[in-house]
């Protein structure tokens, strides 16, 4: 089923400045745009057009963590006390991004910030023995931070939809074979999403669970990091550029060149730090009790959409990579002569039919300029213009987001060239 929409029937219409106080790009083209609506700080709802895009975003996460294994779950946002405190994680002198709530009997509970001690104890009461093993579960689900400044736009925010999986293996070597899998799948969602060339795996502190993490960071002057990358595709964050890990990582200094970036995705080895804490434990062919080691792998659907538009757009507005725009196709309908118009119907029907995703700005009492600066503001890959020109030269006018100027070509051939595309 192809998205459609009439842009008459849109309730959201573009706006000529964004909030006051919103300061970051991401977020002041996606509402000017009409994607998303800012709540407070930190806070937004996705609109139509803004839900289409996050959609695709997912579906390609989806994709790529079922590809490798991964089996979909939806945990819940209310959390006890007892699922924190194994791990001294409940206290908010250890974990100071809580939003905590009460129960009407008292009992204190906490929204989500994260899914650790949760998805281990789902697993202990179905994982045992070696047969079990290995497991990678993931869901897509709100996250609650309490953090004390929000900011860069929907790229950091309090209230979020974040991707994160969780790995649970037998022993270390087989857990470093899926979090190659896992570092392989998140390198092609950032590719599919548009900004693979853009995008480093990025070596950061372990902290307590192992030497390295690694960071999957996208160059952009908005990033809130300093990176060291290699024209390998690797880069080293600021926080870890020690001339030990440059060697032990096979890179050269004098090669590495600082850059701004902002981390769109992140993987941890987990070790037993959870699993230990919850007495989560397997039997081998023995019959021996043995310690499970754990990974994590989170990604944001919202951050990664901020982190697109951060990069990709020009003075103009945004500019959406085909496989996550909200539409393919922007059809313009200019004037309100009948003739026109009804051309236009009929090339909106039979783009529809033919597969094409179409957002048709069949508005009217609205100038050409202002149609066509909606929709370079809109960002739609493709736009198509229907007017009396167009109809005179027995075509439409079709142009590349990204191009200056358009060619007029036949409405099977503007068919043939966007549904081969998809």
């Amino acid at each position: 089923m192809t998205n459609n929409m009439r842009q008459s029937h849109l309730f959201t219409k573009t706006r000529k400045e964004a909030p006051a106080d919103e300061v970051s790009k991401n977020a002041e083209l996606l509402i000017k745009a009409g994607f998303v609506h800012k709540e407070m700080a930190g806070v937004y709802s996705y609109l139509p057009l803004g839900l289409l895009v996050i959609n695709k975003i997912i579906k390609i996460i989806r994709e790529e963590m079922n590809a490798i294994g991964g089996q979909e779950v939806v945990m819940a946002s209310l959390q006890e006390r007892a699922t924190w405190e194994p791990t001294d994680q409940w206290s908010d002198e250890n974990v100071d991004i809580w939003f905590k709530t009460k129960l009407k009997n008292d009992t204190e509970l906490g929204l989500a910030w994260s899914h650790e001690g949760m998805v281990t104890k789902i697993l202990k009461e179905y994982v045992s023995s070696y047969r079990d093993l290995p497991k990678a579960v993931y869901h897509f689900q709100t996250k609650f931070r309490n953090e004390t400044r929000a900011k860069s736009g929907i790229m950091r925010c309090r209230e979020f939809v974040m991707k994160d999986m969780y790995s649970f293996s037998k022993d270390q070597a087989e857990h470093d074979i899926f979090y190659k899998e896992a570092t392989e799948a998140y390198k092609n969602i950032f590719k599919r999403v548009g900004i693979g060339h853009l995008t480093y795996l990025t070596s950061a502190s372990g902290g307590v669970f192992a030497k390295f993490s690694h960071e999957f960071q996208t160059l952009t002057s908005a990033g809130e990091d300093t990176i060291y990358r290699d024209e390998s595709g690797v880069a080293i964050n600021k926080e870890v550029y020690t001339d030990e890990v440059i060697s032990s990582l096979g890179l050269q200094k004098d090669k590495l060149v600082e850059e701004r970036a902002a981390e769109v995705g992140n993987i941890f080895t987990l070790g037993n730090r959870y699993t230990k804490a919850h007495n989560f434990t397997y039997t081998n062919e023995k019959g021996e009790e043995q310690e499970i080691v754990m990974g994590c792998y989170g990604i944001g659907p919202g951050r990664l959409m901020g982190a697109v538009v951060e990069v990709l757009s020009d003075d103009k507005g945004i500019i959406w990579p085909e496989t996550i725009a909200p539409f393919t196709l922007h059809l313009l309908v200019l004037g309100e002569d009948k003739a026109v118009r009804d051309e236009a119907e009929k090339n909106f029907k039979t783009l529809v039919e033919a597969g094409v995703e179409v957002l048709f700005d069949d508005r009217s009492d609205i100038s050409p300029g202002e149609k066509f600066a909606d929709a370079d503001l809109l960002g739609v890959p493709y736009r198509a213009v229907v007017s009396a020109r167009s109809i005179k030269e027995n075509g439409i006018e079709i142009k590349k987001r990204t191009e200056e100027k358009g060619k007029i070509v036949t409405v099977d051939e503007l068919i043939g060239l966007l549904v081969t595309k998809n």
